[in-house]
């Protein structure tokens, strides 16, 4: 699985996979998980024993498309999934940060959701 990969890559997959052997989304508490390239941002809520997608923010939609992958756009990025989450009432989530670090943009994202209300 992890042959074709460079060791960068490959080292983040197997922490991820760590990280997931431990959380899990449910109805209650779902999963939100960050994934970074060098370009663009996307968070994801998941409910895992459902297998939904509750909300999703990427910097891809139309809205949100002149924001770049970086701190200030990880904040915005996280007050706005932030927002998605109230408006369907979820006030509490797990934190996936898929193998990345939690460091830089992976934190401003947990930051910003925590500044428009939810829980981690």
């Amino acid at each position: 699985m992890f042959k074709k990969l460079n060791d960068k890559d490959r080292k983040r997959l197997k922490r991820k996979i760590h990280i997931r052997k431990r959380v899990a989304g449910t109805a209650e508490r779902p999963r939100m998980t960050v994934t970074r390239s060098n370009k663009n941002l996307t968070v994801q809520v998941i409910d895992d024993v459902t297998g939904s997608t509750l909300a999703a923010v990427s910097t891809l939609e139309k809205e949100l498309s002149e924001l770049k992958s970086n701190l200030a756009s990880g904040t915005k990025v996280g007050e706005e999934i932030g927002r998605r989450l109230k408006e369907k009432n979820i006030t509490s989530v797990v934190f996936d940060r898929n193998g990345y670090l939690y460091h830089g943009v992976v934190k401003a994202v947990a930051d910003g959701a925590r500044s428009a209300g939810i829980n981690f």
